[in-house]
């Protein structure tokens, strides 16, 4: 069975704490593994979650600072210890491009995998799959940053009902599906789009209309709340949202789950995240991360 889901390996921003390890985000997506923002001790936590450098199949980077990055030296080495046989692409900001090449080769190591570099230089479609779509929007933050949006193509779900009333059935309906039509039936007639899922990675930004569209209609947005809105002063100063402002987001763009990261060291009780949220209208699912959690992608509707 195909396997949807967020593994979380970090939530601390800035420093790692007692209990939060630096960002770390592995999206198991049909087979593929999806890295993002590998902060320090992604690898370790990795290994701590049951995964490992075989599931990787990209790394996409929002940003260069380090709690978002300073991992990547460890994650490529261990790429290239292990002999990945498959490629690997990481997407970052090409503005970045010197502190990549500084962190994919920190120290002697022998490169036995094959490590493709696409960097992002503008909004728009990075990848297309047969699973999904990847494209990039430019964020706010002090430093060039880009989110992620990941979008499957739709499909079309079968209606028994309708299908019952053609009088087709069994094989016939294979056949409908592949040729589009079976006698005066079209796939029209017995079917309706399935609307693909859609995934988000939204990390240090103001708020802006990268944010906006990355966010807009997802079933899973993943997205940092680094203050809480009693400091959104600070928030706006330093380039981050706070928790009702990440609320608000998916409240209005629709997300199904929210998933709220990337806290500060300032804050010693997560419910109030929460609360904020919730305070914000967010109605939807919603998930204070922690690290080593799984989180589900919700099923279609």
């Amino acid at each position: 069975m195909s396997v949807r889901e967020l593994v979380v390996l970090g939530t601390a921003s800035q420093v790692p704490t007692r209990h939060r390890n630096h960002n770390g985000y592995l999206l198991r997506w049909d087979g593929e593994g999806i890295l993002f923002d590998p902060g320090e001790g992604t690898q370790r936590q990795m290994l701590r979650a049951g995964a490992a450098a075989h599931d990787l199949n990209r790394i996409c980077v929002t940003h260069f600072h380090g709690d978002h990055s300073l991992g990547l030296a460890g994650v490529i080495q261990r790429i290239n210890l292990d002999q990945v046989p498959h490629e690997v692409t990481a997407h970052y900001p090409r503005s970045g491009q010197r502190f990549f090449d500084r962190l994919r080769y920190a120290t002697a190591y022998r490169e036995t995998a094959g490590l493709t570099e696409a960097p992002v230089a503008a909004d728009g479609i990075l990848a297309v799959t047969r699973s999904y779509t990847l494209e990039a929007r430019r964020l706010s933050h002090p430093v060039e940053s880009f989110g992620y949006r990941l979008i499957e193509p739709d499909g079309r779900r079968m209606l028994p009902d309708r299908l019952a009333a053609h009088g087709i059935k069994g094989p016939d309906v294979g056949l409908l599906q592949r040729a589009g039509r079976l006698g005066d039936v079209t796939l029209d007639d017995v079917s309706e789009v399935r609307r693909g899922q859609r995934f988000a990675f939204v990390m240090d930004t103001r708020l802006c209309d990268g944010v906006h569209a990355l966010a807009e209609g997802c079933d899973l947005l993943v997205i940092e709340s680094t203050f809480l809105d009693e400091d959104a002063g600070l928030a706006a100063d330093h380039g981050h949202l706070t928790a009702g402002q990440a609320a608000a987001v998916a409240r209005d763009a629709g997300v199904r789950h929210l998933v709220l990261t990337h806290f500060s060291q300032r804050y010693s009780e997560p419910g109030e995240f929460e609360r904020q949220a919730r305070a914000a209208g967010f109605g939807g699912e919603l998930t204070v991360a922690h690290d080593l959690q799984r989180v589900p992608v919700p099923k279609r509707r």
